[in-house]
């Protein structure tokens, strides 16, 4: 008897923490702040989230061994086409701020480049498990990928929209 409660315990406490790692969605609500951060990019430049204050910016949480992740690149390349130097009501621009999840970094920064993701804010984050580093904990980022759409008041604006909701949105933020 005893042995089946114990069991009964450690099978609900695997169970809980099986949900929380893998299947519970980031906790972040339409606005709450986003968290700050401070990274090197990979232009070797320091970079803090807060230094994009008084922008539309697009936090892209992706992986060069990320299937889905390789086959949204177009349409991001292309959302950041279309709004990228807008003039917004509220905003200076629209920038995108890609973080790849690695455990090294060679993969990607050939992807960054034959695909032509042009925008200037590239991360690459290594570690030996690529969803325990920091950015994602940070993020509370369970899966790939999973993009946050911030304002210009550094709060978030929605999590893992589609496309078409992103550009509805900058839409209804642009200048007449």
């Amino acid at each position: 008897m005893i042995r089946r409660i114990i069991a009964s315990v450690i099978i609900l406490v695997l169970a809980f923490f099986a949900y929380d790692f893998f299947l519970k969605p980031p906790s972040f609500t339409n606005g709450a702040k986003a968290p700050d951060f401070t990274r090197e990019l990979i232009s070797g430049e320091d970079f803090s989230l807060s230094d994009l204050k008084g922008n539309y910016v697009l936090l892209d949480f992706w992986g060069s061994w990320c299937a889905p992740c390789i086959k949204e690149i177009p349409a991001m390349v292309r959302l950041y086409d279309d709004y990228h130097d807008k003039n917004y009501k509220n905003a200076t621009n629209f920038h995108i701020v890609s973080i790849a999840l690695e455990k090294s970094d060679a993969s990607t920064r050939r992807i960054i480049e034959t695909r032509n993701l042009k925008w200037k804010y590239h991360i690459i984050d290594v570690s030996k498990i690529v969803m325990m580093s920091s950015l994602a904990q940070l993020y509370d980022v369970k899966e790939l990928p999973t993009k946050f759409l911030i304002n210009p008041n550094g709060e978030i604006m929605g999590t893992n929209l589609s496309f078409e909701e992103m550009s509805r949105l900058l839409d209804d933020r642009l200048e007449p």
